[in-house]
């Protein structure tokens, strides 16, 4: 077998998607890699913890602005290739990252290195799509967003252990590994996936998918207003610092597997509204839980650090619980059209950047208490628009029943 579309007759999912799980392992480590030494980062660059963390920012918000561009512009090339570019510019980037001189320097090439994942993160949902057959798409799509999982549970933590050993600058150089751990494996595992067919007229119909990238936005948006804070948030909320933050890091990715394995499940079987709504009330509880542990509501110790490590947990699987079945049912409005999905991508980094703005908002002008209580707040406003504007026909658009 030489090429996706044998793998998709075969009747179940590839082997080969584990590939691609590298490639979200990647993307999504470099992401956060240096938010367990977000303060020390900070003070060593001469900025507050709340602008330090703004380069979280500039890393999405060039994801989003120019993933579009990205996938338009190469949309009728080879989607290994594709992917291959995004990687091969991660690991330059994340070197320069790690060898800037000053804050200005480090966010500049943090903004190009979101070109990076523009590049890559949404062709390898394509390429998805394409080694799995129909019925199977949302189980496909969950494990290569399994690789944000594993960045959580592995990439990130070790990011936070390294940098705690050495410096913040290693964090990036551990990135630039994980990049190149995948730009291997892409190269000499994936097959070629060649770009889906142009769809009939040429453009997306915003006007049955706008809902969808809502979603995305959203729930993203309320789920990284504190997940960026995360070391200040559990030395505040369970008196940890250093290389223990990393344990609680680790939650992260254990909850997105939960959620990834529950959206997955309920993609295959057609899922939409009620699935959407109910996860994130599940998200509203556990951004509840972080603003009762930064508060002190339970002794400090044990009990304080149970609950701050089952609210990250709560927050983790109510996230990656969604995001399967949007992503399932842009796959079958579109075709997997490449431009849908690098959209898709744009409106998680909008979301991501959204988030971190809020986030360091809040800790700017009322300390890190006030962090969960702007995610709640975010968690209410997705709840009340998506209970309007998302559309009630969940089980129509699944064919497979």
């Amino acid at each position: 077998m030489t090429d996706a579309t044998s793998d998709s007759r075969a009747g179940a999912i590839s082997p080969r998607i584990f590939v691609l799980t590298m490639c979200t392992f990647a993307f999504g480590s470099a992401g956060f890699i240096f938010a367990g030494l977000l303060e020390p980062m900070a003070a060593d660059l001469g900025v507050s913890t709340a602008v330090a963390g703004q380069l979280q920012t500039a890393y999405v918000l060039t994801s989003a602005v120019l993933g579009p561009v990205a996938a338009w512009m190469l949309g009728r090339l080879d989607r290994k290739l594709v992917i291959l570019l995004g990687l091969s510019l991660a690991v330059l980037m994340h070197i320069a990252c790690a060898m800037a001189p000053d804050f200005r320097s480090l966010m500049a090439v943090r903004a190009i290195a979101g070109v990076a994942g523009a590049l890559s993160g949404s062709s390898a949902s394509v390429a998805a799509a394409s080694l799995a057959p129909p019925e199977r798409r949302g189980s496909a799509l969950a494990m290569v967003t399994g690789g944000m999982t594993l960045a959580f549970v592995v990439g990130i933590p070790i990011g936070s252990v390294v940098g705690s050993i050495f410096d913040w600058r290693a964090t990036f150089v551990v990135a630039a590994a994980l990049a190149g751990l995948a730009l291997a494996g892409v190269l000499f595992f994936l097959p070629r996936v060649p770009a889906p067919p142009r769809r009939a007229g040429g453009r997306l119909e915003l006007k049955g998918i706008w809902p969808l990238y809502a979603t995305s936005f959203l729930t993203f948006a309320a789920n990284m207003t504190l997940n960026l804070y995360i070391g200040p948030i559990v030395r505040v909320g369970a008196g940890v610092t250093g290389a223990g933050v990393a344990a609680f890091q680790s939650m992260i990715g254990f909850g997105a597997a939960m959620g990834l394995w529950l959206g997955g499940r309920a993609a295959d079987r057609g899922a939409g509204k009620a699935w959407i709504l109910q996860s994130i009330a599940l998200q509203s509880l556990a951004m509840s839980m972080h603003w009762s542990a930064t508060h002190h509501l339970l002794p400090p110790g044990l009990a304080s650090q149970v609950l701050v490590a089952a609210a990250i947990f709560v927050a983790a699987t109510a996230l990656f619980s969604i995001s399967p079945v949007t992503q399932s049912r842009l796959v079958q409005m579109t075709g997997g059209a490449p431009v849908a999905l690098a959209l898709n991508g744009s409106v998680f980094s909008m979301g991501q950047a959204l988030g971190s703005t809020l986030g360091g908002v809040a800790l700017a002008s009322f300390g890190v208490p006030a962090i969960p209580a702007a995610a709640l707040a975010m968690s209410f406003v997705a709840f009340a628009v998506l209970s309007v504007a998302f559309p009630r026909t969940e089980k129509a658009a699944n064919p497979a029943g």
